[in-house]
């Protein structure tokens, strides 16, 4: 397909970062997007010469039919909350992420206050949707330190599967990472991002988990250089590379 071919608006303004397909289609359904001047259906295409607004206002979604695909990766300290605005003026990781001329960063999944390491945002919200989908399968790697050793009949039931308050979780795989004193490192995987999941698999058996690092998404890696607070955006040789393996 040319790069100028039209699109469905849904899918352009995903892509630009503008929102979901599915709060798109709302406001769609709500007669709040207008092409041209016209009010917009659903199935309706656009192109880059297209004038599109929101409640009147003049968005730029053509530029997402030939802008490239970016992807950041930051590493996220503790005491960071992954939501734009924050209720409780907690610092937030968009504060740190370098400004976007049109759209907007979009996080690739979460992590809770208390959790650090890699965190992964794009300007495609198509992207970004289809990778925090379940059927995406992508695993997700976390190095996790423990207060004492944890019994060989425990880790098999980590692996095996636990029944939590929302469901069954399971850890793909558990790598002995080793320790001094009371501390104890593991490093799991595991294929969703549960709220807290991979805490709450550790304390419904009794363990406490004293530090938790995301050091993988998928088949991105955690930058051994890159300090926390900080982030890289991947270059396009990179970022092709990411979009191929995530095929």
């Amino acid at each position: 397909m040319s790069q100028l071919s039209p699109e469905r608006i849904q899918k352009v303004l995903a892509q630009a970062g503008i929102g979901s397909r599915r709060e798109i289609e709302g406001w769609v359904k709500a007669g709040r997007l207008s092409i041209n001047g016209q009010r917009a259906q659903l199935g309706d295409k656009i192109t880059p010469a297209d004038k599109v607004r929101l409640d009147g206002q003049l968005l730029h979604p053509g530029l997402s039919l030939t802008q490239k695909t970016r992807i950041l990766a930051y590493h996220k300290p503790v005491g960071e909350v992954c939501t734009r605005k924050d209720e409780k003026d907690r610092p937030t990781v968009f504060e740190r992420l370098p400004r976007i001329k049109k759209g907007r960063w979009i996080g690739i999944g979460r992590l809770d206050i208390n959790t650090s390491g890699l965190l992964l945002f794009t300007n495609d919200g198509d992207l970004a949707n289809k990778l925090m989908r379940p059927s995406s399968e992508l695993e997700r790697e976390y190095a996790v330190r423990v207060f004492g050793e944890a019994s060989k009949e425990t880790l098999k039931r980590l692996v095996n599967g636990i029944e939590l308050e929302d469901g069954k979780a399971r850890f793909t795989t558990i790598h002995d990472g080793g320790g001094k004193g009371t501390n104890h490192w593991y490093h799991v995987t595991i294929m969703e991002g549960r709220n807290r999941e991979v805490r709450r698999m550790w304390e419904s058996l009794g363990i406490t988990v004293s530090r938790l690092i995301r050091v993988r998404y998928g088949p991105y890696f955690l930058p051994r250089d890159l300090r926390p607070g900080h982030y890289y955006e991947l270059d396009r040789i990179e970022v092709n590379r990411f979009l191929d393996e995530v095929k």
